[in-house]
């Protein structure tokens, strides 16, 4: 039994700016039942607006406010400890943090830069966290599918600082239950009935799971074959892709009553 339902984006719903077969069905179908339903992803090289544009213009009709990014997650962490950061991201999403920039950065805030990753800005980077500052990194994920085939995410960069300075970053995006709390919280729903649905079996299934969630993974985007199978034992919901996710939903919807 499911009340509530989290959806990855990228690998699920789309590749690239590509649709994945049947998708905006599959969303149209559980808002029409009315399953309250959020989308998270660990997407760091696109704004929070522009990930909604980009979900719009490939046709899905979803509300801004129900799509969770870890660029959100990381500003209000830095708010609530109140600290400023130095940017090691994509420029794609440098003007969310304009208000807590200053002269005198005391967080490294580690994003997916790109082909903006070079020698010089990770060296900035490690000497500010030699000389103390926290590391922050909006996740932890080592690749993810593009139309031009696999590619490196931001894991590898996180592993390479945390090495050299021998730190541990705080991770704020998925598999981290903080930011898995800040959405299934928006829910009003007991976490044991929401289920999520990612392409990832570590970072969606398996992190979701850790959080007391239901766990799913679809058989499209980053998923390689075998990937179910470390997944055995833990009651992870296995499909093929997100039209049989949905199909599995609706099966299993209960909605709460009052």
């Amino acid at each position: 039994m499911i009340r509530a339902v989290l959806l990855d984006l990228s690998g699920v719903l789309y590749i690239g700016g590509k649709l994945i077969p049947g998708a905006v069905e599959a969303i149209e179908r559980l808002y029409q039942t009315n399953i309250p339903l959020r989308f998270i992803t660990n997407t760091t090289r696109r704004s929070h607006m522009m990930v909604y544009k980009d979900l719009q213009k490939i046709g899905f009709h979803i509300e801004l406010d129900s799509i969770y990014t870890p660029v959100r997650a990381v500003i209000n962490y830095l708010k609530d400890h109140k600290l400023h950061p130095h940017l090691l991201v994509h420029p794609n999403i440098q003007g969310e943090f304009d208000d807590l920039m200053t002269q005198s950065p005391d967080a490294v805030v580690l994003g997916d830069a790109a082909e903006y990753f070079n020698y010089t800005v990770l060296n900035d980077a490690f000497r500010l966290l030699m000389k103390g500052a926290p590391l922050i990194a909006m996740g932890n994920n080592r690749y993810f599918r593009e139309p031009t085939g696999l590619s490196l995410d931001l894991g590898p960069f996180v592993t390479a600082l945390e090495y050299a300075t021998q730190t541990n970053a705080i991770i704020i995006g998925k598999p981290s239950a903080d930011f898995f709390s800040q959405v299934y919280c928006d829910f009003g729903v007991e976490k044991e009935y929401i289920i999520m649905f990612g392409d990832d079996y570590a970072s969606d299934t398996l992190g979701a799971l850790a959080t007391g969630l239901q766990g799913g993974l679809v058989k499209t985007g980053k998923y390689q074959k075998g990937d179910e199978n470390k997944l055995a034992g833990s009651g992870a919901i296995i499909v093929n892709n997100i039209s049989e996710a949905a199909d599995w939903c609706l099966s299993h919807y209960q909605p709460e009553l009052y």
